[in-house]
This record gives C-alpha cells, sequence and structure tokens, in this order.
C-alpha cells in the first residue's frame, strides 16, 4: 500500500466520523425537541381538564351561593379567554405568545382560588356531594397541572442546556433550534389561598 492511500483513506474515515458525529448532534437535539413537545402536551391536556370540570363546579356553586355572582362571572371569563387562545406547539418558540398562554392560566387559577374560598361562608357547599366531588377532581387535576409543569420545566433545562453548550450551540442555531421558555411562578403565588372542606 503506497502512503497516498493511507492518507486518502485517513481522511475518508476522518471525514466519515465526522459526518457521524453531525448526525449525531441532530438527532440528539431532535430527540429532545420532540421530548418538549411532548411533555407540552402533557401541560395543555391537564390545563383542558381543568377547563372542562368549571362549567360544572361552577353550576354547583351558583345554586347554594347566588350572593358571589361576581366571582362566578370572573370564573366564567377567565375560562373563556383561555379557551379563546389558540395554541399550538409553535407558541414554545414564541416568548410572547407563552408569556400570555402563561398569563391567561394564571388568571383562571386566581379566579378559580376565589370561588374555592367561597365554600367557608356556604356551608352547604360543604354539605354538596356533587361539590365535593368536583372540588377532589379540580384539586387533583391541579396536582396534576403542577407535575406536568415541572416535568416540561425539567426537559426544557435539559433541551436548553443541549442548544446553549458546546457542540450543541454549533448545530442549534443552523438547524433552527432555539432556547425555551420556562413556566414561572405568577405573581402572589407565594401566597395560597386558604381552602377548607
Amino acid at each position: 500500500m503506497s502512503k497516498g492511500w493511507l492518507i486518502g483513506g485517513g481522511i475518508a474515515v476522518a471525514f466519515l466520523l465526522m459526518i457521524f458525529w453531525v448526525i449525531g448532534q441532530y438527532n440528539g437535539l431532535v430527540g429532545l425537541n420532540e421530548e418538549v413537545n411532548n411533555a407540552w402536551a402533557k401541560v395543555q391536556s391537564d390545563y383542558q381538564r381543568r377547563a372542562d370540570l368549571i362549567p360544572n363546579l361552577v353550576e354547583t356553586v351558583k345554586g347554594a351561593a347566588v350572593q358571589e355572582k361576581s366571582i362566578l362571572v370572573d370564573v366564567t371569563e377567565a375560562r373563556a379567554k383561555v379557551g379563546q387562545m389558540v395554541v399550538t406547539k409553535d407558541v414554545l418558540d414564541n416568548p410572547q405568545a407563552f408569556k400570555q398562554f402563561e398569563q391567561a392560566q394564571s388568571g383562571l387559577t386566581a379566579a378559580l382560588s376565589r370561588l374555592m374560598v367561597v365554600n367557608e361562608n356556604y356551608p352547604q357547599l360543604k354539605t354538596n356531594q356533587n361539590y365535593q366531588d368536583l372540588m377532589a377532581q379540580l384539586e387533583g387535576t391541579e396536582n396534576r397541572i403542577k407535575k406536568s409543569r415541572d416535568d416540561f420545566n425539567n426537559i426544557v433545562n435539559t433541551y436548553n442546556q443541549a442548544v446553549k453548550k458546546f457542540p450543541g450551540v454549533l448545530f442549534a442555531g443552523l438547524f433552527g433550534y432555539h432556547p425555551k421558555a420556562y413556566f414561572e411562578a405568577s405573581a402572589g403565588s407565594e401566597n395560597a389561598p386558604k381552602v377548607q372542606f
């Protein structure tokens, strides 16, 4: 074998290794991006479940707490505002749209918190089985939302590190992968409403 063949073969092997390395980087980014999309779908599903529970809860409270009409209107309007948002996975690449989604959900959470506090003033709600069942479902859904948001933030953290660290940063922009936004706590969320059953 001549020296030229060895050098040519070495260059070809190095070139192939580099191609496989670039493919591995790309596939890694695709995989992480799909994990973010999957986590996002779970967040949306949990928020949808909450939105689906609200009409029944409002109707149940409406019958027992007629004086709380303004709170019921607030909950209904907040749910309608959330329902009007067209949310696709593209919202993950648009920080402003993501913030709007987050704010709409926070508004609904705040309105629901006020509604949950209403039961303190209406003992008949505490004995209403439908109300108790709905509140249990809502509590479970809120726990799911919290877990989904935490899982989403964890995978976004992994994804963001991959697109910001070397060597991923070399390929991320080239392939159209950019850092994604995290869910953040709403202002005042550290002061949870007191809810008693």
